[in-house]
């Protein structure tokens, strides 16, 4: 396992990563590294580098390697996840619906807020079925700065 320490508009937020792929990124408060964890930022200069991009409005997908640790329902959230576009929002009871689970948006909410890696894996798209910024484990303020960041990127 490998950590780095990347700078953010957000927060400086630490990676974690191994030979898979990027394992979790954490805003501040940040948790501490695996204690068999080493730094490298080397090792994850790509995923600081996609990062930069993305803050700076220049990334609309990340391309990387990702290797969250979950359960089959959290994998299948976090891959619905990935799939909504930059700049576009959708909810809860939409995702369950997609997932073939029309009655599990709370699910889904649950799995949304163990999301390992957010910003990546961008949980902060989703919000309430009326349209509200709800949930979100960094923070509501933190997620209207990414909803804005990619608005203000796209006009």
């Amino acid at each position: 396992m490998f950590w780095t320490v990347v700078d953010s508009p957000i927060d400086p937020l630490l990676l974690v990563g191994d030979e898979t792929g990027l394992r979790e990124l954490w805003m501040s408060p940040h948790e501490l590294p695996p204690p068999a964890a080493e730094r490298d930022d080397e090792v994850l200069a790509p995923v600081a580098a996609q990062l930069a991009d993305y803050f700076a409005g220049r990334r609309l997908a990340f391309d990387l390697p990702l290797a969250p640790t979950g359960t089959a329902f959290q994998q299948r959230v976090w891959s619905v996840l990935r799939d909504i576009p930059y700049g576009r929002t959708t909810t809860y009871g939409e995702i369950a619906a997609g997932l073939g689970q029309p009655t599990a948006s709370r699910a889904v909410g649950l799995a949304n807020g163990r999301n390992p890696i957010p910003v990546v894996i961008p949980c902060h798209r989703v919000i309430g079925a009326n349209g509200t910024l709800t949930g979100y484990a960094g923070g509501l303020e933190r997620k209207q700065t990414l909803l804005s960041l990619e608005q203000d990127a796209l006009f």
